[in-house]
């Protein structure tokens, strides 16, 4: 296992990790451990165990009120946990706490989209939550947090300090109970007197967020009012709630931060997780969760006989949820608890409240341990920096082997380079993303001679970094933080995945830069906070702008909220929400350019109709602009619009970012440069027939062709089109194979986006003939095509050609509605999920997963869309 410090690790794991076929490729875990393998209890040494010991107060010990707190029915009409509490209901809760108790103290750090508040709780001794309190509080965990705090003073701030403890839920707004158990759990604190509450108050502060998703939890959705899911937006912020809520996390940094789900499996999931695990994520924050957290939860969860499973389905490596963010920016234990979201609202509320009160009980007992290793966490980061060192990959289930090593060379630096003023926005924003969770970030005064300077994707050569080059060493506390941020691939160990793959922001900014494992010694300044850039300038004659969502899925809400957001919150870009209906009934006389995202384009075509089909065929032939992103390209192959043909990605690639080159000569090219970044996600593969493709996959093998992230059989997309520019009559049609603003995290190619909305047709006054016979066949060969297209809604499991009838037969335990497809050596099913449902989401998928593993098959590749 991994050491936090970087020195020999002070335990050593009590199994050993064999080497075995690996188990999955694709989006979604599989059950990666059983009990006995995953629920050691790792102490460092003098340091007592607290699960399966005779604690001196059991945390479910009869509970004694003193009645100074109203309670549920008292504020509410009705029992915390009777049923769901509206977020009126929970805020009028929260206050009518807060102002009952001196053990609480209440605000609003935010508000949504739509402007709902944002509420908080920090409930701990009235003398910790006074103004003093809190001031003291804060000042002490920071202490904790410098490595420059001597050792003598670090254990005293151990002995004395109350340790951080947040509770948030509802971030996925049809997913309420744990805001109805962290409420009760509120109600608790503020008015028990007995000794369980009492050791949690004497020794910690829990923040409390109820809701995370306002919005969502109104509307029952998933997402917020954008269409974001927030459980994915951690690094980038983009959402109100999400930035509000970060620097809130800042203000009080955790020694635990429980983030609260529901989903679709009919038990209950807490940690320990399922593999991959990010390299990054220190033993001690593992040890953390899988030896006190999860270990106590296991026994109080039989002991009350309440169903759960570890170890599967949820791993811990993308660094932008609520758990893995925390862990990783704030070295804390970070978990998710998802508890079924069909049982009743009083069985979910309880689970919920279980976990949670176990959870903060055990902190508490461990208070002091705790606290000691979390300032050695910070210590070993900087030192761990100082020497160039990466944390190793590792496995948390025996029987998974290492598939992709950490490399072992030194990595001391990182530079972004400024010297192209086109990337002048995504350099700011990067740099102050990275400043706003407290990185510190210098500028060279004077040029850097680096010997071993790596650019991203590219081979080591020296090189001499100009004056105002950007200069992030590891050497600080936030090193792991940084490393996750600015790393050139995530180097998973597994590959086997929840959800994407890579997220490296100067990838995904599409700025140049690199690293270093030497010792430099710079003229260097550290740079003071900047400001998030402004919107780029609209051009004079601004388009009217249509934004088709092509279906009601989960997949067409993201991908049409995250334009929209961009449009309103970024480009400050007018725009209209175009449907189907209003197409074929004239509205495109009104609208320059329509962009269609991203969602299932069967029911986009079948709303549209014959008469929506006649007119976007008219309206483009006659001067219109037609955007595709990802099924809105599909859906112009189905409707007849373009002549590229696109067939189903034979590879497996879980969302890796991919160098696409970017012609010079194309209009789509303005401030871009030779190269982009483009998120490649189980996408279709597209092949120009008549226009151009001024944005492509370079030559597999070549030197430019580079992956971050995983990738299987990706040779497949070598020399294929990344986006398409063709001419229709006299309009044009600009369609993208995967989505220029996933989850708005890739600004780079947002600006081809810009550049295919507002920059010149290269195709002005060829007006070629769209109703030639020879076009009519290739558009007819497209249509062909894209109609053969799996359903994009579809899971997809993919199995050796040997496991094909075993595999079927457990599929049919659940449903018969799939289909199969046929490739060399393997067979892929195709599950219907015509709701778009998510992993977490889905009744069945991961008990497929479990038989899977049960049964033995190895399957090649599991993705939930």
């Amino acid at each position: 296992m991994r050491s936090s410090s970087g020195l020999e690790p002070r335990w050593k794991p009590r199994w050993k990790a064999v080497r075995v076929p690996p188990l999955l490729g694709g989006r979604l875990s599989f059950v990666l451990c059983t009990l006995a393998a995953c629920a050691f209890v790792a102490l460092a040494p003098g340091t007592t165990r607290s699960v399966g010991a005779a604690p001196s107060c059991d945390p479910f010990t009869p509970p004694t009120y003193r009645g100074e707190v109203p309670t549920g029915h008292d504020v509410l009409g009705f029992d915390l946990g009777s049923q769901e509490v509206t977020t009126a209901q929970s805020d009028a809760y929260v206050g009518a706490v807060d102002a009952a108790s001196p053990r609480v103290v209440s605000g609003v750090f935010g508000h949504s989209v739509e402007g709902r508040p944002l509420t908080y709780a920090i409930v701990g001794k009235a003398e910790n939550v006074s103004p003093s309190g809190l001031a003291s509080v804060q000042s002490r965990a920071r202490a904790l947090m410098d490595p420059a705090t001597a050792p003598q003073t670090a254990a005293a701030l151990a002995a004395s300090a109350p340790a951080i403890l947040w509770i948030a839920a509802n971030v996925h707004g049809g997913e309420e109970s744990g805001t109805d158990a962290a409420l009760r759990v509120l109600r608790d604190l503020a008015d028990r007197s007995d000794c369980a509450a009492t050791r949690i108050l004497d020794n910690a502060v829990v923040v409390i967020v109820p809701i995370q998703n306002p919005d969502g939890r109104e509307a029952e959705r998933r997402q917020n009012s954008y269409g974001f899911d927030m459980n994915r937006d951690w690094f980038a912020r983009t959402q109100p709630e999400t930035d509000s809520k970060v620097e809130l996390v800042k203000q009080y940094p955790p020694v635990l931060f429980i983030d609260d789900h529901e989903m679709g499996t009919n038990t209950f999931f807490f940690p320990p997780n399922a593999d991959p695990v990010y390299h990054e994520v220190t033993d001690q924050v593992v040890e953390w969760i899988n030896g006190i957290y999860g270990a106590a939860m296991q026994a109080e969860f039989k002991r009350q006989k309440i169903p759960y499973f570890n170890g599967r389905t949820y791993d811990f490596f993308g660094v932008y949820y609520g758990d893995t963010v925390p862990s990783n920016g704030f070295q804390a234990a970070g978990m998710t608890f998802e508890k079924y979201g069909g049982d009743p609202i009083a069985v979910r509320t309880h689970e919920q409240y279980v976990a949670q009160w176990t959870s903060i009980s055990n902190a508490a007992l461990q208070k002091e341990r705790i606290l000691n290793e979390w300032h050695q966490a910070w210590v070993g980061a900087l030192a761990q920096g100082q020497a160039g060192q990466l944390e190793p990959n590792a496995v948390v289930n025996p029987k998974n082997a290492i598939e992709q090593t950490v490399p072992a060379e030194p990595l001391r630096n990182y530079f972004i380079r400024t010297d192209d003023p086109a990337k002048a926005r995504e350099v700011q924003s990067l740099v102050r993303r990275l400043q706003r969770m407290e990185v510190d970030v210098y500028r060279l005064t004077q040029p850097l001679a680096v010997s071993d300077f790596h650019p991203y994707g590219r081979p080591v050569a020296a090189t001499i970094l100009p004056t105002g080059t950007y200069w992030i060493p590891l050497a600080q506390r936030q090193k792991h933080w940084v490393q996750a941020m600015l790393n050139e691939t995530t180097y998973p160990p597994v590959n086997f995945f929840y959800d994407v793959s890579a997220w490296s922001q100067p990838l995904l900014f599409n700025v140049s830069g690199g690293f270093s494992g030497t010792t430099v010694t710079p003229s260097a300044q550290l740079v003071a906070p900047l400001a998030e850039p402004g919107p780029p300038a609209l051009p004079a004659d601004l388009p009217r702008i249509g934004v088709l969502q092509t279906s009601g899925s989960t997949a067409a809400r993201e991908s049409a909220g995250w334009l929209r957001w961009l449009f309103d919150q970024q480009w400050h870009v007018p725009f209209q929400n175009v449907t189907a209906a209003q197409i074929a009934s004239g509205a495109l006389e009104s609208i320059d350019v329509v962009v269609a995202t991203n969602g299932n384009p069967q029911v986009a075509t079948l709303n549209l109709g014959k008469p929506g089909k006649d007119a976007l065929r008219a309206w483009v032939n006659d001067g219109g602009r037609f955007v595709g992103i990802r099924g809105g390209t599909e859906l112009a192959a189905r409707l007849g619009l373009t002549t590229a043909r696109l067939r189903a990605a034979h590879s497996d690639v879980p969302g890796s970012l991919f160098r696409v080159a970017v012609s010079q000569t194309s209009p789509l090219a303005d401030g871009v440069g030779r190269y982009d970044w483009a998120l490649y996600d189980y996408d279709d593969v597209m092949t120009i027939v008549n226009g151009a493709a001024p944005v492509r996959f370079p030559a597999f093998g070549s030197e430019d062709f580079f992956v971050s992230g995983f990738a299987s059989g990706e040779d497949e997309l070598g020399g294929t089109a990344a986006v398409a520019d063709e001419p229709v009559g006299t309009g044009r049609l600009v369609l993208f194979t995967t989505d220029p603003n996933y989850r708005a995290w890739t600004q780079g190619m947002q600006k081809i986006l810009w550049n295919a909305l507002f920059g010149p047709d290269p195709w002005a006054g060829r007006a070629p003939n769209s109703g030639s016979a020879a076009r009519a066949a290739d558009e007819a060969a497209a249509i062909a095509a894209a109609e053969a297209l799996p359903d994009q809604t579809a899971i997809r499991l993919s199995v050796h050609q040997r496991d094909a009838d075993a595999t079927r037969a457990l599929i049919r335990r659940y449903t018969r509605g799939y289909t199969i497809a046929q490739a060399t050596g393997k067979v892929t099913f195709l599950i219907a999920n015509p709701d778009g449902l998510a992993a977490d989401e889905h009744p069945f998928i991961g008990l497929l997963s479990q038989d899977l593993v049960d049964a033995g098959i190895a399957p090649v590749a599991l993705r939930v869309p």
